[in-house]
C-alpha cells in the first residue's frame, strides 16, 4: 500500500516543495551576498534518514510503510521539528519542511535548528492499535538520532499528543532514561505546556494583529476565511473572532463553505467535531476551494498543506492580509504575483512559528523540571512573536522586498552566521 500511495504523489502536478525552499533560500543569499561555499552548506540537509517500518494490521497480515526523518542544520541549537502522517508524504516535501523548520526557528530565534519528520500513511483508515504500533516502530527505527539535545520531535499533520507520547515512550523504553524533553506537543500529565495546544494559531493571530496595524485595517469590521479548519486554521478563526473580526469562510479535507453572516468559530469547531467536517453547517452553502481563496474578505489563513496558492489562484486573491498557518502554502511564483498585488503576506516561517516558540517553552519546562501558568506561556509567545514580526518588518523595508524574503534574510544570515563562526570540521 505505502507503494501505491507513493505513485499516487507522484501522478500530482504540483511543484516540488524542495525546490521552492532552495528557490526561497537563493534569494535570500543574493540579498546576504553569501559566500557560495556557504550557500551551498545551507542548501543542503545534514542528514536525511529513511526508514521500512513492516507492522502487523488488524488482519493480521504486514505491512510495511516507508518513514523518513530529515535534519537539516543544527548550527543554532538541536534539531526541532514535527512528524507528519499522510499518503502524500514524499522525501522532497520532508527536505522542504526541515529546511523551513531551520529559518523559522531562526526567524523566531529560539536556539534550534530544524527538521521535520513523515510516514506516508493514511491513519484515518487506520485502527488506534494500528496507528500505535506503527508509531512505536518509527519511534525505535528513530531513536539512534533523537534526543533532548540532538533532535527533538513534534506534532504535525496528522500527528498528536497521543502520538507524541508513544514515541516518548518508546524512547525511553529503548534508552532506559526517562526524558520527557525529547519531545514536545505532550499531554499536559506527562510534561506537556499549557498553551501548547492553540500555540499555532494564537501566534497567527499575534502576527495578524500587528499585520492590521502595519495596514491600517481594523479587526473589529474585518472579515476573514480560513483554508483548512484543523488544529491551527480552528484556533486561529476561534482567537481571531476575540478581535472582533468576521469569519464569512472555511473548508477542510472535505470541502469549502461559505455564509452570507459570519460563521461562529466555536459552533463550527464543534459541528466538526460532531460530523467529521465544516461541510453541511447550518446557514452555510458549498463552494469551491478556489473560490474560498479568492473570497472578498480582509484577511486570509490558509492552514493546510503545500503549494495550495498557485499563481493562477494569487491573481485572483482579494485579501489585504494572508496569514499562512500551513507551511509552504504559496509558491515563489505565486509570491510574485501577490506582492505586485500589494497583498500584505505574514510567510508561514513567522506567522505559523507559535507552535514551535511554546514548543521551546515546553523543553525548557521539561529540562528545568519547572511550570508556567498559561498565561506565562502566552505573555512570552506574544513578546516572541511580536519581536520576530518587526525583525521581518524592518527587514522588508530596509532591503526593499516582500515580506517572505524578508523573513529568509533575517533567518539566512542568523544560520549562515552560526556556521561561519563554528567553521567546518575538520
Amino acid at each position: 500500500m505505502a507503494q501505491k500511495y507513493e505513485v499516487k504523489q507522484m501522478e500530482q502536478a504540483k511543484p516540488n516543495p524542495f525546490e521552492n525552499a532552495l528557490e526561497q533560500l537563493r534569494l535570500a543569499a543574493e540579498y546576504l551576498k553569501l559566500d557560495e561555499g556557504l550557500h551551498q552548506i545551507l542548501a543542503h540537509p545534514k542528514r536525511q534518514l529513511t526508514v521500512s517500518l513492516p507492522v502487523k494490521m488488524d488482519n493480521g497480515k504486514t505491512q510495511v510503510f516507508t518513514g523518513y526523518r530529515v535534519q537539516y542544520n543544527d548550527a543554532r541549537g538541536p534539531f526541532k521539528g514535527g512528524i507528519r502522517y499522510h499518503p502524500g508524504v514524499t522525501l522532497d516535501e520532508v527536505k522542504a519542511l526541515s529546511a523551513w523548520m531551520t529559518w523559522k526557528t531562526s526567524v523566531a530565534n529560539i536556539p534550534y535548528g530544524g527538521a521535520k519528520g513523515g510516514i506516508i500513511c493514511d491513519p484515518k483508515h487506520m485502527s488506534l492499535g494500528e496507528n500505535e504500533r506503527l508509531t512505536r516502530r518509527y519511534a525505535a527505527a528513530i531513536t539512534p538520532i533523537i534526543g533532548p539535545y540532538k533532535d527533538i520531535p513534534a506534532p504535525d499533520v496528522y500527528t498528536n499528543g497521543q502520538t507524541m507520547t508513544w514515541i516518548m515512550d518508546t524512547y525511553n523504553t529503548l534508552t532506559g532514561v526517562v526524558s520527557p524533553a525529547v519531545i514536545t506537543g505532550k499531554p499536559i500529565s506527562l510534561g506537556g505546556s499549557l498553551g501548547r495546544d492553540k500555540a499555532t494559531g494564537r501566534g497567527a493571530v499575534f502576527c495578524t494583529v500587528e499585520a492590521a496595524k502595519v495596514n491600517k485595517v481594523d479587526l473589529k469590521k474585518a472579515t476573514f476565511a480560513v483554508e483548512g479548519y484543523g488544529n491551527a486554521g480552528s484556533f486561529y478563526a476561534q482567537i481571531l473572532q476575540t478581535y472582533g473580526a468576521k469569519m464569512m469562510a472555511a473548508s477542510d479535507s472535505k470541502g469549502a463553505i461559505m455564509s452570507k453572516t459570519p460563521i461562529d468559530a466555536d459552533k463550527l469547531i464543534a459541528y466538526k467535531e460532531k460530523t467529521g467536517s465544516v461541510v453541511g453547517y447550518p446557514g452555510s452553502e458549498p463552494i469551491s476551494g478556489k473560490e474560498l481563496l479568492q473570497m472578498d474578505v480582509d484577511i486570509l489563513a490558509p492552514s493546510a498543506l503545500e503549494n495550495t496558492i498557485l499563481p493562477d489562484i494569487a491573481k485572483g486573491i482579494k485579501a489585504k492580509i494572508i496569514a499562512e498557518c500551513a507551511n509552504g502554502p504559496t509558491t515563489p511564483e505565486a509570491d510574485k504575483v501577490l506582492h505586485k498585488n500589494n497583498v500584505f503576506m505574514i510567510p508561514d516561517i513567522l506567522a505559523n512559528s507559535g507552535g514551535v516558540i511554546v514548543s521551546y517553552l515546553e523543553w525548557v519546562q521539561n529540562l528545568e523540571r519547572i511550570s508556567w501558568t498559561e498565561a506565562e506561556v502566552n505573555g512570552m509567545l506574544e513578546k516572541k512573536i511580536t519581536s520576530a514580526f518587526y525583525d521581518v518588518h524592518d527587514a522588508s523595508q530596509k532591503y526593499n522586498v516582500d515580506n517572505r524574503t524578508a523573513a529568509m534574510i533575517v533567518a539566512v544570515a542568523r544560520v549562515a552566521d552560526a556556521v561561519k563562526t563554528l567553521g567546518t570540521f575538520p
